[in-house]
């Protein structure tokens, strides 16, 4: 029972860290961990699509718009016809959205990232197995899901 109790108070500690996390980026800039790593998107490429953004946050269109609506209402993000291609709508930060993503503190997923890729191959392999496993316990499902650590708005 011991080991079962340690695996479960584990679960419960990451469980906690994101809602932890998700105030204290709400409190610190007003935004969410998710409509954060939106804005971190945009921010790196200048100007993206909104499913560029899906596709790299593993999310669905319908999702990333939702975000999108949010952000914009927020006066973060601006949609704009791409002048090359009238059929896309870029979407960029407006001076607000620049500095919301100037003040954010690191997403605890980046801070995940770092560490992670510290490790060496072989314990990168066994955590990743190892949680896939829990997955599997949990009759978790196969559905995609975003390459996310909270998952309030998705």
């Amino acid at each position: 029972m011991e080991r079962i109790d340690a695996c479960l108070m584990a679960l419960r500690r990451i469980i906690r860290a994101t809602e932890i996390h998700r105030k204290e980026v709400a409190q610190h800039i007003g935004i969410t961990p998710v409509q954060l790593r939106v804005v971190q998107i945009i921010a790196e490429t200048g100007a993206t699509t909104g499913s560029a953004i899906a596709k790299r946050m593993h999310v669905s269109q319908a999702t990333v718009s939702a975000l999108i609506d949010r952000l914009e209402q927020a006066g973060l993000v601006e949609r704009r016809r791409d002048a090359g291609d009238k059929r896309q709508t870029l979407l960029t930060l407006t001076p607000a959205g620049q500095a919301t993503h100037d003040a954010a503190p690191d997403a605890l997923q980046q801070q995940l990232v770092r560490k992670f890729q510290g490790l060496e191959t072989w314990e990168q392999a066994m955590l990743v197995a190892s949680l896939e496993r829990i997955v599997a316990m949990l009759d978790a499902g196969d559905e995609p899901v975003g390459a996310l650590l909270d998952t309030h708005e998705i």
